[in-house]
């Protein structure tokens, strides 16, 4: 196999009846998915004059549709990029200008994205919307099969980051990107054909293809896919479908535990839950723990494709704070600012090397130069390894502050706060400071109910925390922003903090 395309060609040669996806009461057997993905390709090159190397942007909901367009453009050896749903017109049209999309697909629930493609700057040549206009053009196509023009080293998918820093960036994923990422999760997870699970991350994010959708084509597993995140409909199909593989964000989690009920809904048939995007806080690992489920912490990142390491289930209250150790077949290292490996338990930069790792930022040579050296990606995250191999991440490089001289990672400053009673979520950023230059600040939602004082927390963390990684200013939430995967965005944190007087 070259690309990612053939995987649909083989999965109907191996597994053809197999239900691959269920949606919206209607299942899809791998034969018909691999006839619906060669229809839409014989439309996107004769009718649209698609060609090797053309970008393809879809503005869609999580559903079969965005995975047809994913394999379609990957058998025509074109690149297939998703964007945020949530987007404004503008930021999308940010996105289209900056990846040079040459088509678009939109669902018609956002007219924003057919505004953004009439923008300056988009070189946007049709537009097709999903719904009757889609249905239409796959099935009025040829559905002569087509033959993979991809290669292993060929773009597969430009995958914008979430934009927790700035400006989102495009990571160029590779069809071999994809194989070693599926290759690694599918051994980590000992997945089988048999395996259902239920997809409810939104595929836009490199989460919700890479763990578990595309693992799961890869093997000829089921998926039941949601086209939005709802506890109880996700809850209703774990027991209806008997799924076995359930990932969730620590968000989604949250939201699972807060139905009404929960102990009615039949959660029996799964053999693991996974939650992964971001830290899981102390209440969802004491809400799985309760449950009697199986119950790991994954870590990956955009530019892996994601998967990076594990915290498997035998270790997830003994190693708390850890993201785990390496998957197989993916080297890390912890280095220093020269990129010396530093001693045991001293905190660096975590490098990680792989057959998953990404080719690139898309039109930004000079940002791939330093993230990608000497054949190490160089993470941006700050973090120290044990003796026996567990990683724990302190912070981000960019989140990292400095007061009077000192250190500060934001994280161990979070985890210190979040064992206070009342407290929903905290996020710690630096402020600028007179004396100082730089003091934590936390952003904390508190629970329902609750009213903690900005002296109660500030003394909480005095007790825990050496002076200088106390916070000197407490700022309260309704909640705090984050992107469409749970992530936190800081720097909305940041720049709020400096809008406002101290």
């Amino acid at each position: 196999m070259q690309g990612i395309g053939d995987w649909a060609t083989r999965r109907a040669q191996l597994s053809g009846d197999q239900v691959a996806f269920v949606s919206g009461g209607h299942s899809w057997t791998y034969r018909e998915f691999d006839d619906r993905t060669n229809r839409l390709a014989n439309q996107l090159r004769d009718r649209f004059g698609i060609r090797r190397g053309d970008r393809i942007a879809a503005v869609v909901p999580t559903s079969v549709e965005c995975l047809e367009i994913l394999f379609a453009t990957a058998k025509l050896g074109a690149i297939f990029t998703p964007i945020n749903v949530r987007l404004t017109a503008s930021e999308i049209a940010y996105v289209l200008g900056d990846l040079g999309a040459d088509l678009l697909f939109a669902h018609t629930s956002f007219p924003a994205a057919r505004s953004a493609a009439r923008e300056p700057g988009t070189r946007v040549r049709a537009i097709v919307e999903l719904g009757e206009e889609y249905a239409a053009l796959v099935t009025d196509a040829d559905p002569t099969p087509v033959t993979p023009l991809a290669r292993r080293e060929d773009v597969a998918v430009i995958m914008y980051t979430s934009g927790t820093t700035g400006r989102p960036k495009g990571a160029m994923i590779t069809h071999e990107n994809l194989r070693a990422n599926a290759a690694a999760v599918v051994a980590a997870f000992g997945l089988r054909s048999c395996d259902v699970t239920v997809t409810a991350l939104p595929m836009f994010h490199i989460g919700g293809l890479g763990l578990y959708t595309l693992p799961f084509i890869y093997i000829g597993a089921r998926n039941v896919i949601m086209p939005s995140f709802d506890p109880v409909a996700v809850l209703d199909a774990v027991g209806s479908e008997r799924a076995t593989q359930l990932l969730l964000v620590p968000t989604m989690w949250q939201a699972v535990m807060a139905v009404p009920d929960l102990d009615s809904y039949d959660l029996s048939s799964l053999t693991c839950a996974l939650t992964s995007g971001a830290p899981a806080p102390r209440p969802v690992l004491d809400f799985l723990a309760r449950s009697g489920i199986p119950f790991r912490e994954g870590f990956g990142m955009t530019e892996c494709s994601p998967s990076v390491a594990l915290l498997d289930t035998e270790y997830v209250r003994e190693k708390a704070g850890s993201i785990g150790r390496p998957l197989f077949g993916i080297d890390t290292r912890i280095v220093d600012d020269h990129d010396r490996d530093v001693a045991v338990g001293q905190v660096g930069e975590l490098l990680v090397r792989a057959d998953n790792v990404f080719a690139g930022y898309w039109m930004r040579p000079e940002e791939t130069a330093r993230a990608l050296r000497d054949g190490w990606f160089h993470s941006g995250d700050l973090g120290f390894a044990d003796r026996n191999g567990f990683i724990t991440l302190v912070d981000r490089k960019k989140d990292m502050l400095i007061s009077g001289g000192e250190n500060v990672y934001s994280r161990e400053v979070e985890l210190a706060i979040a064992a206070m009673p009342g407290i929903r979520d905290v996020a710690v950023v630096g402020a600028p400071h007179e004396k100082w230059g730089e003091t934590p600040v936390a952003c904390i939602v508190a629970d329902p109910g609750v009213s903690p004082t900005e002296k109660e927390v500030i003394a909480f963390a005095r007790q825990r925390l050496a002076g200088f990684k106390t916070p000197t200013r407490v700022v309260f939430l309704d909640a705090l922003p984050t992107t469409a995967t749970g992530k936190i965005q800081k720097n909305v944190l940041r720049d709020r903090l400096l809008a406002e007087p101290t």
